[in-house]
């Protein structure tokens, strides 16, 4: 008997590395591609444009990239909490859209303090993302129809509120500052130290409580190559942000990392606690994988539902107000255009399920990224937006092939 268990126990080192690695294939198989999908399209993406066109690596657009899917990024991050559940919101896109000309017309029009304008901007996101989800839930319309519906009203609304057409400009430097500005670099090293620090004390401390409560736990060094692998991405994008990227430093220096950067990680944190840590988010992924079986376990499904169109709104009024910030105004095309189909297939991209119950947040970054990468590349190659749209739109229909596939993977008797 002692031998049988001797021979079950993983040895040292090599084993508690094979037996994550055989777990991680183990999960692959299953249909549970995770986050696979989006990094290899990242990486592979990021090398051919290299190799094509080699300023594309260049640190002045480097840190364009994240300036540049910022706002895309974070609309994303609410469509996550709608997609989880299996439902969908098409109108996220004019909604960043009306709440940033609210924002403009607060700081220009009335003269508002920044801090107030931005306030009632996210208060009119909540709003939105309220009346969305009460039809949606206490009348039963689908959300498709619903937000469908929003999403040619709030075109109008965007219309109404800056007079048919009129444009906008932001002067506050506080707004401008969040797309424009980059954080001083030795405040750049202190963050990625703290967010280093901070992950390895989460994962000590998840490891700990484990272990004294006679749970599996993984093994420390694949913990400590967990942290260590964390810990050198951070500190390379670090790196090269730090670096000087002006054309004339003599004249204007040109370095550290966009404000928009740590605003878009400590969302990612603050949701991804929320969707992992609290019974909240458990809830979410309950409703989202079997609606009535989380009725009948108690959950206040209703409630869950609203709250999530809600989240989703708000973080488009966030979003709305990156992209003000980065234009430096807020004209009737903002959150229009292909700012929705792209924060849709930020987060499907990323890998969360378009039938919901599947998903993280980390799924819209990276998603968000992938779009980012195409859009500046090929813009850099000298293609047509035409173009840029059909390979999005390609790589949108690949990432639901692959979510299709691996959820048919994942039923029993497939």
């Amino acid at each position: 008997m002692n031998a049988v268990l001797a021979k079950q126990k993983p040895e040292g080192e090599t084993g508690a590395l094979s037996g994550l690695a055989g777990g991680y294939l183990d999960r692959i198989r299953g249909g549970d591609m995770g986050s696979l999908p989006a990094v290899t399209a990242l990486v592979a993406l990021c090398l051919f444009f290299w190799a094509a066109q080699p300023s594309f690596m260049t640190q002045g657009n480097f840190a364009n990239l994240f300036t540049q899917g910022a706002a895309g990024i974070v609309i994303a991050m609410g469509l996550v909490f709608v997609l989880l559940l299996g439902e969908i919101d098409l109108s996220a896109g004019f909604t960043s859209g009306v709440c940033a000309a609210v924002l403009a017309v607060a700081l220009t029009e009335q003269g508002w303090p920044w801090y107030s304008a931005v306030a009632v901007s996210l208060l009119t996101g909540m709003v939105i993302g309220l009346a969305l989800g009460l039809v949606v839930v206490r009348i039963g319309i689908p959300s498709f129809v619903v937000t469908l519906a929003a999403f040619l009203a709030l075109q109008g609304v965007a219309l109404k509120i800056m007079d048919n057409g009129t444009n906008i400009s932001i002067q506050d430097p506080t707004v401008l500052a969040i797309a424009n500005d980059n954080v001083p670099v030795v405040l750049g090293w202190a963050l990625c130290a703290a967010a280093v620090l901070g992950y390895a004390a989460a994962q000590l401390g998840r490891h700990r409580g484990r272990v004294r409560r006679g749970l599996a736990a993984e093994s420390p060094v694949v913990i400590g190559l967990r942290i260590a692998g964390v810990a050198l991405l951070l500190a390379a994008l670090v790196f090269v942000l730090s670096m000087e990227r002006g054309r004339n430093p003599a004249f204007a220096s040109l370095k550290g990392m966009p404000i928009v950067v740590p605003l878009v990680a400590v969302l990612l944190v603050v949701w991804t606690f929320v969707l992992k840590r609290t019974s909240f988010g458990r809830h979410i992924y309950a409703v989202g994988g079997n609606q009535e079986a989380a009725r009948r376990a108690g959950i206040d499904v209703n409630r869950i539902r609203i709250a999530a169109f809600v989240l989703c709104s708000t973080m488009a009024a966030v979003g709305g107000l990156i992209a003000a910030s980065r234009a430096n105004s807020v004209d009737p095309n903002t959150g229009g255009s292909d700012v929705l189909l792209k924060a849709v297939g930020a987060a499907v991209i990323g890998g969360t399920s378009l039938f919901g119950g599947r998903g993280r947040m980390i799924d819209a970054v990276l998603g968000g990224m992938v779009i980012a990468v195409i859009d500046n590349g090929m813009g850099l190659m000298g293609y047509s937006a035409g173009t840029k749209f059909i390979v999005t739109g390609l790589v949108l229909l690949l990432a639901a092939g692959v979510d299709a596939l691996s959820r048919k993977r994942t039923l029993p008797g497939r």
